[in-house]
């Protein structure tokens, strides 16, 4: 504010997780779940909370950067799946009660071939991660931070009438794979 002296849009892109097979139901404890809920979800209300009214005041618009996770339910670990899930629940919520002053959506990216990624696996096992997600979505492909970063520009900027939604870019994966 004191920059601009306005807010037109905010992205919470703030998030975290903790990698746990799902049947391991030893390898996270409550705090995990604390943990990832104080920045995936918490965060982000807390960030909407602080613009508010100055998104009201310019008619903004909020991104949340969500996940396949919270739609799909996969993911890295069950604590990240459910708080992706409530990032998408509350963004719907908060759509509802700050319309029509504020927009709010959420973007839900598939695999975005970043570092994330790359430095969880060596190199070739990267490298077969990311083929076998590559041949397993329709479009054949994993996503770009570019590609992100589109839709993103998008909702902040020109989808005008675009409010509670949650826009997957996940090259089709939730789809299933290709016949």
């Amino acid at each position: 504010m004191e920059r601009w002296g306005r807010i037109d849009g905010l992205v919470n892109n703030a998030g975290i997780t903790k990698f746990a097979a799902p049947r391991d139901l030893a390898a996270l404890s409550s705090e995990d779940f604390i943990d990832l809920y104080s920045t995936n979800v918490v965060g982000s209300y807390q960030m909407i909370r602080a613009c508010a009214e100055h998104l009201k005041t310019s008619r903004g618009s909020v991104v949340n950067i969500s996940s396949i996770a919270g739609v799909k339910a996969i993911g890295s670990s069950t604590a990240y799946i459910a708080s992706k899930a409530a990032l998408n629940a509350m963004t719907v919520a908060l759509a509802r009660a700050l319309a029509p002053e504020i927009r709010i959506n959420a973007v839900c990216p598939g695999l975005v071939d970043t570092e994330w990624h790359s430095k969880r696996f060596s190199e070739n096992e990267y490298k077969s991660f990311l083929e076998n997600y590559e041949n397993t979505v329709p479009l054949r492909s994993a996503a770009t931070p570019e590609d992100i970063a589109e839709c993103v520009i998008w909702l902040l900027s020109s989808a005008r009438l675009v409010t509670g939604e949650t826009i997957l870019v996940d090259a089709g994966l939730h789809l299933g794979k290709p016949m």
